[in-house]
């Protein structure tokens, strides 16, 4: 509830810039808002683990928390390079609605917890299931940034780049944070060049192209081998590697997905936004085999 408390204030900060007034210090808040979060879940996590005996990824809750988890590892990512930060405006809020659905009624039986079964009291548990989830948070993110790449790309389809409303609704856009923010800062702004909004439009893109590729690489990267962990630990809980369970499955159908969208990055003909378009169906189908599969309860 704390690192809850403190990434909905950071989300309000980031609307206060963003539709308000950019202040630095307030930046420099919400940064350190993001660091207050990662040590509350690192804390949960660590004392749930403490206490049940076993690595917390048992069920939904926990590895919805842990999912939170993995997304402030991605925010800190461009920090390390010292990277233009364009993640945050998909990580912060990614964070927000994760953690906020995990603490949610709806998974109240699923708070305390329990003994693992059989099948799961195995070393496996922490090796496939974290690989997953990191590569489910790589991936999501990756797959959010090729999403705003299509819809700048596309968006002169809805006059959002005529000279007359383009200020304003690049306040009132989540999507357009990081392009308001950069514009009032970007060195070429004050250049004669004879369309200056084209020209942002596609240096932007242009990055957000960059930064989709380079995340769902290493996603995928991820999710390759914590699909090859899941087999072994498949074989040693029930005597197969594979055996075409609802979530091996959805999970098979999910890097085939991954796939084809780095495959198509090999054509120079659909780089950018031909590829790109692949990356969103990615995004559905991993809630499909995340949340569904769970729900439905289906499968071993």
């Amino acid at each position: 509830h704390i690192s809850f408390s403190t990434i909905s204030i950071v989300i309000m900060i980031h609307l206060i810039t963003l539709l308000v007034r950019e202040l630095r210090g307030l930046h420099d808040s919400s940064e350190k808002g993001m660091i207050a979060t990662f040590l509350s879940i690192t804390g949960f996590l660590v004392s749930r683990w403490v206490s049940s005996g076993h690595f917390p990824l048992s069920n939904l809750y926990e590895s919805l928390i842990f999912l939170s988890w993995a997304l402030y590892i991605l925010h800190t990512i461009p920090k390390i390079q010292n990277s233009k930060n364009d993640l945050s405006t998909i990580t912060t809020p990614s964070t927000i609605l994760t953690q906020g659905f995990a603490t949610s009624g709806f998974l109240t039986e699923m708070h305390q917890s329990t003994i693992l079964v059989p099948a799961l009291q195995s070393q496996w548990l922490m090796m496939h299931v974290s690989m997953m989830l990191l590569s489910y948070a790589t991936l999501l993110c990756g797959s959010l940034l090729s999403a705003a790449l299509l819809i700048i790309r596309f968006r002169k389809n809805f006059d959002f780049f005529s000279k007359k409303k383009n200020r304003n609704l690049l306040k009132t856009s989540l999507f357009s944070e990081i392009q308001y923010f950069y514009a009032k800062r970007s060195a070429l702004k004050n250049t004669s060049f004879p369309s200056f909004p084209n020209y942002y439009k596609y240096q932007l893109t242009e990055r957000l192209d960059s930064w989709s590729y380079r995340v769902i690489s290493l996603g995928f990267t991820l999710l390759t081998i914590g699909i090859l962990c899941g087999a072994v630990w498949a074989n040693e809980a029930w005597g197969s590697y594979w055996n075409w369970d609802p979530k091996e499955t959805w999970a098979f159908i999910t890097w085939t997905i991954f796939a084809i969208y780095l495959h198509s990055r090999t054509n120079p003909n659909w780089k950018g936004t031909n590829s790109a378009f692949v990356a969103p169906i990615g995004f559905l189908i991993i809630w499909i085999c995340y949340f569904g599969i769970n729900l439905l309860g289906i499968g071993l």
